[in-house]
């Protein structure tokens, strides 16, 4: 743990970094040091956006090229289809501009800027479709079906891509915000833990400002530099060269002290975060709500049920449908590969827990010799898994074909016919033996409220390498932030998670 300016011998009276402690550091040389600070990211954000609107704009580009030649090869149209499909791609941005699509605050991390994206396109149909009928023309619609459809869909994934491209440069140290936290020790300590451990968050905590009665041992209770009690928050955050001010929850900042705290980092344009004590509760559930001028947060409940439900279930059931008669040569090729290996029946058919703790039978190609279960009992001391999951990374047990069909998770491939019974969804949280939920604390048992998923959460974020209390935060958080937009970024993940084979044994 380091902290500057310690003073040998004696960590309850090493003196702890201030700005008066810099006696010969001038305004010119804080400023030098926010500005070196705030370059970088000024530099490495506009180079985002940019690529944003290149992808963007080319999006439109070749889908009306595709459009184009897809509908009309051949056949005669109006020169004005040209006009039209010169016209698109600058609408198109400029939709997404009107989304708020392009702010910073939306961009390299979560799902909002997706679910900006997919109104975007909605509102280009819809809007598209309003001209044509006011107008009168009589508009090829297989030609706006493909355009509109395929900018939306290379829209998303070209972002998608371009940000795990910056995830990818957040894991070497690049692109990152460089954060001054405010809290007590404890917790700035468990927060700098949780950012080093996910990096593409693209948050790096480079210091900390502590009530002033917990100054004195803080090298032994925090892992960054100490720059002094909160009360000097704003300047710190200045000498530190830091971008962005986090407040952790903290008796000691009320509300006219976190007032002149923003005023102040406002001044030198740093951004301030203010953390809730709500966990894993995010996006439009919360609504700040004015009452008498204090700033109050609106909780919805998570919205699992209706509509939505609804449009999930037939989502999942059209999707597994299609994959099921895509995926049959895949089907058939397993089924005869673990014939030919081992003999023995091809799916394993396991009792697992669905949707408010009812039981079904959930389907597998069988990846394991046909006595894995008679062998399970002289194995439970082998486990590697915290809690009450059991896994062993070179699990004796498993088939030469089984460790490459769950390496790149084709064995889990059968439950496409779980979806299909509605007992199962594509996305969700992963489904628990019965005497996993005998075990469940109270907390945990919040994750039976929607189906589970042949992928989720759990599955992108590190598959088997996750602890079991992790994978359990991550399946109560999809629960309590569902939308289809997160969905549909999980089975994006997915694909590339698969295609990679890391985590999985």
């Amino acid at each position: 743990m380091t902290t500057t300016g310690m003073t040998a011998g004696n960590a309850d009276t090493q003196d702890i970094p201030k700005i008066s402690d810099y006696p010969d550091v001038g305004e010119r040389d804080l400023d030098d040091a926010w500005g070196r600070g705030h370059a970088d990211r000024w530099v490495w954000e506009a180079r985002y956006v940019k690529l944003l609107l290149v992808i963007d704009f080319g999006a439109t580009l070749v889908a009306t090229l595709a459009a184009f030649v897809l509908r009309f090869q051949g056949a005669a149209y109006a020169d004005w289809y040209l006009a039209l499909s010169a016209l698109i791609p600058p609408a198109w941005v400029g939709l997404l501009a009107l989304s708020h699509a392009y702010e910073r605050r939306i961009l390299f991390v979560g799902g909002e800027e997706y679910s900006r994206v997919l109104r975007a396109g909605v509102r280009l149909t819809v809007g598209m479709a309003l001209v044509s009928y006011v107008a009168k023309a009589d508009l090829a619609r297989g030609y706006l079906l493909i355009a509109l459809v395929l900018t939306t869909v290379l829209s998303l994934g070209g972002r998608f891509a371009l940000r795990k491209i910056l995830h990818r440069a957040r894991r070497r140290g690049a692109c990152m915000h460089r954060v001054l936290v405010l809290g007590h020790a404890p917790a700035v300590a468990q927060l700098t833990s949780q950012l080093n451990r996910r990096s593409h968050h693209g948050l790096q905590v480079i210091g900390a400002c502590l009530p002033a009665d917990q100054l004195a041992g803080a090298a032994r209770l925090v892992d960054v530099p100490v720059f002094g009690a909160l009360g000097a928050a704003a300047n710190s955050a200045a000498a530190a060269g830091a971008d962005t001010v986090m407040v952790l929850s903290c008796p000691e900042l009320d509300g006219p002290m976190l007032r002149r705290l923003a005023w102040e980092l406002e001044r030198d344009d740093i951004d301030l975060m203010v953390s809730s004590s709500l966990v894993d509760t995010a996006g439009d559930r919360i609504t700040v709500r004015p009452v008498d001028g204090l700033p109050m947060m609106h909780i919805e409940h998570p919205r699992l049920s209706g509509g939505r439900r609804l449009i999930k279930s037939v989502f999942d059931v059209s999707v597994a449908a299609l994959l099921l008669v895509l995926l049959a040569p895949v089907f058939l090729t397993i089924a005869l590969i673990i014939k030919l290996d081992t003999g023995g029946p091809v799916f394993f058919r396991q009792i697992r827990v669905a949707r408010g703790g009812e039981m079904f039978r959930m389907y597998k190609f069988r990846t394991m010799h046909t006595d894995a279960e008679a062998r399970f009992a002289a194995m439970r001391e082998q486990n590697e898994f915290s809690g009450v999951l059991f896994k062993i990374r070179d699990d004796p047990r498993v088939t030469r074909p089984g460790r490459w069909l769950r390496r790149y998770s084709l064995d889990e491939l059968p439950q496409l016919i779980n979806v299909l019974l509605g007992e199962m969804s594509l996305v969700g949280p992963r489904p628990p033996l019965p005497s996993e939920v005998e075990q469940y604390p109270q907390d945990m048992r919040r994750r039976l409220v929607v189906k589970p998923g042949m992928t989720g959460l759990w599955q992108v974020s590190g598959r088997s390498d996750l602890s079991w209390e992790d994978s359990i935060r991550l399946d109560l958080r999809y629960v309590e932030n569902w939308s289809l937009t997160v969905d549909l970024v999980i089975l994006m993940r997915t694909a590339m998670v698969v295609t990679r084979g890391a985590g999985a044994y």
